[in-house]
């Protein structure tokens, strides 16, 4: 396990359990005590946790981890829901696309497609985003179009939100938003933890004509702070096999259509 895989399985250990000892850590991942004093810290001086004696408990951003650290988690799943919802994209047409680890995967995927990398006129994709990273992805994969919305960057997703960015994805239309959320809820509709990237999402969805929501098995159900859409403003969910049938039958009730990766 690289170092970090390890913080990324320390600040989940700490985000169900509130502390942990070095103790209990060491022996969880199987690496030394000296290790795990060492991660935490260097965890404590990133501000990620607060160190103790002989531990570390959590703090306020512990729900809300850097994207850097989230790419191990459901790794496997991601990759297949990107996959999938890449396949509901069509040549020629405009897709908005946001920031987050799932956006990432679908990202790849259409870069590496290359009936959307056609210099063919008309053929060529259009990518509109507010997250540097799925920029960054497209321009050193592909020659599609790439627009990205202006803003401040938000360093733990490294999308840009405010203002500036709204200004621009006003005066857009897209074909399709594929969205990464961090919970969908069949009455609860699609959501953020941060309100800034809600807003920005929201803009998103207000611009589309076909809105999907791209999300792994741990999101379906779950709460987060800043609402993006209602449920009945999403006409896809894209999502992997580990969903629970209950809830993927409750979002298809409620008329969306679920893709299962």
């Amino acid at each position: 396990m690289d170092r970090y895989a390890r913080w990324n399985a320390l600040l989940e250990m700490l985000t169900d359990n509130g502390r942990v000892s070095v103790e209990e850590a060491a022996g969880r991942l199987d690496v030394s005590q000296a290790t795990i004093r060492r991660d935490f810290d260097q965890l404590a001086q990133q501000q990620m946790i607060t160190r103790t004696r002989g531990g570390a408990v959590a703090n306020g951003v512990s729900y809300d981890l850097p994207l850097r650290y989230k790419t191990a988690k459901h790794s496997a799943e991601k990759q297949r829901i990107g996959a999938a919802a890449a396949a509901l994209v069509t040549p020629g047409t405009v897709v908005g696309l946001n920031g987050g680890t799932t956006s990432t995967e679908v990202a790849r995927a259409l870069a590496v497609r290359p009936d959307l990398n056609t210099s063919a006129e008309g053929a060529q994709l259009t990518v509109v985003t507010n997250a540097l990273n799925i920029a960054n992805e497209l321009l050193v994969r592909s020659r599609m179009k790439v627009v990205v919305a202006g803003g401040v960057v938000r360093p733990k997703s490294f999308e840009l939100v405010g203002p500036l960015g709204g200004a621009l994805l006003r005066e857009v239309t897209l074909d399709v938003a594929l969205l990464g959320v961090d919970a969908i809820d069949p009455q609860l509709g699609a959501a953020a933890h941060h309100e800034g990237e809600a807003a920005m999402n929201n803009l998103m969805v207000a611009r589309a004509k076909r809105v999907v929501i791209i999300a792994d098995s741990s999101k379906l159900g779950g709460h987060a702070f800043a609402r993006i859409c209602p449920v009945d403003r999403v006409e896809t969910l894209v999502t992997d096999s580990g969903a629970n049938p209950e809830l993927v039958e409750a979002f298809r009730a409620a008329g969306v259509h679920v893709v299962i990766a």
